[in-house]
């Protein structure tokens, strides 16, 4: 009689990478998953994009894989690289420049209109250099993004003033945010087209002009009106306004909620700011004030250390903003370590004045002792020092804005949260949250 033998497969399946989601938006948390390792396999998780300028940036983990040769980022730990630890987005606020990469980066979306791409790759073994050299064992490529399906973006120039306004998807009217960087000046886009993707009508406002600063005058006028413009948009529920600042743009903001009788917000969002210096007529007085002062401008390791510029905090009532004249809810979000801008003593005057006024109880604080001056959203890589032109006499240094890595990762997620969260209890809508 034959018979017949049976041969089992020994064949080891190929590694396998699960990414989701592979599209969405920026502060949505990833799920990543490796499959069909062997068990106890040392592996290395790697990310790579190219910046909008050409510059590589990466960050990798590196993970042993279970008994049944997995490895699930939300809750395995990495044991070295560029983050450790349980860290399902250290692929993202980790990243740092390639080795041989340009002194002095600084990872930021220019166009909303594109999303940052990320290559995902497992790589056989611990790694930690030559990347490029070397076959991956799985690979996925991921999208994440500022604008949200349905986001509409908008030009706006009208009466001289210049932005852009974000429109959440659905019929509207939506509440608005005035959104305000800082002293770097240009029109910067991608807090406004996230804030939009949550739900409430952006606009990002550039008050500083790069080039032309020496030859723009903008005066308190000149924010009154972007409100203006903001608060009777088709699109916008005029009496549901806030105003949303960050480093400079939050002494915009303290000034213009104080003092102006056009700007009457629901709330105000001011982050790694201070109510030193006030907001005059124009600008060019405001920096006038701020730089009667600039010798105590310190250099530390070739780096500017600015946060001494308006230290010690002044006693002269009329050189801060009277922030006891607020009436709206505040939310304060500082950085300990923020070697930019002396934020955390601003922080504490600030409570001293509005406790005196009566008004204490409109203000909160979030203090992050860890983290620096850069509170961006939230897998945005955290930058302890980098380049910065100075809009006065365009020169650029190396600017220090502090922190330390981890911390400052965790900071922006905390107080992305509880921004959004202040935001919608304020100005209040029942839009969901869009999803890619």
């Amino acid at each position: 009689m034959l018979t017949t033998k049976r041969w089992i497969s020994t064949v080891q399946p190929c590694p396998s990478l699960s990414i989701k989601p592979t599209r969405g938006l920026v502060d949505e948390k990833l799920q990543i998953v490796v499959k069909n390792l062997r068990p106890k396999q040392e592996v290395t998780l790697h990310s790579l994009h190219q910046s909008e300028d050409k510059d590589f940036w990466e960050a990798f983990g590196h993970y042993v894989s279970d008994a049944n040769g997995s490895v699930t980022v939300v809750k395995d730990a990495s044991v070295s690289g560029t983050y450790v630890g349980v860290e399902s987005m250290g692929l993202m606020w980790s990243l740092r420049p390639v080795p041989g990469s340009r002194t002095g980066l600084r990872l930021r979306k220019k166009d909303v209109l594109s999303p940052l791409v990320l290559h995902i790759s497992v790589y056989d073994g611990h790694v930690s250099q030559g990347f490029a050299q070397l076959t991956a064992l799985a690979s996925l490529v991921i999208e994440r993004w500022y604008m949200a399906p349905g986001v509409r973006r908008v030009d706006i120039r009208e009466k001289g003033v210049r932005g852009t306004l974000f429109i959440p998807p659905g019929p509207g009217p939506f509440p608005g945010v005035l959104d305000m960087w800082g002293g770097g000046g240009g029109l910067v886009e991608y807090r406004s087209a996230l804030l939009a993707s949550h739900g409430f009508a952006s606009m990002a406002l550039e008050y500083l002009f790069p080039g032309e600063f020496n030859k723009t005058k903008v005066n308190v006028g000149y924010f009154e009106m972007a409100y203006q413009i903001l608060q009777n948009h088709t699109m916008v529920r005029r009496d549901r306004l806030a105003l949303f600042g960050l480093s400079f743009g939050s002494s915009v903001t303290l000034s213009m909620a104080a003092y102006s009788k056009v700007i009457q917000p629901r709330c105000c969002v001011c982050v790694s700011g201070s109510h030193v210096p006030v907001i005059k007529n124009s600008l060019d007085e405001t920096f006038d004030d701020i730089n009667k002062n600039v010798n105590a401008i310190r250099v530390e390791n070739n780096q500017i250390i600015w946060r001494d510029i308006i230290l010690p905090i002044p006693t002269d009532p009329s050189l801060k903003v009277d922030v006891g004249q607020i009436t709206c809810p505040v939310l304060l979000v500082v950085g300990g370590d923020d070697q930019s801008w002396p934020t955390l003593e601003s922080a504490e005057d600030i409570q001293q004045i509005m406790e005196k006024a009566g008004n204490r109880h409109l203000l909160q604080v979030l203090i992050y002792p860890e983290a620096g001056h850069l509170i961006e959203p939230p897998y945005t890589p955290h930058h302890r020092a980098t380049n910065f032109i100075v809009q006065e006499a365009q020169v650029k240094v190396v600017l220090l804005w502090g922190g330390q890595t981890k911390p400052h990762a965790d900071a922006q997620e905390d107080s992305w949260e509880k921004m959004l969260a202040f935001l919608q209890q304020h100005l209040y809508h029942t839009t969901p949250q869009a999803k890619l």
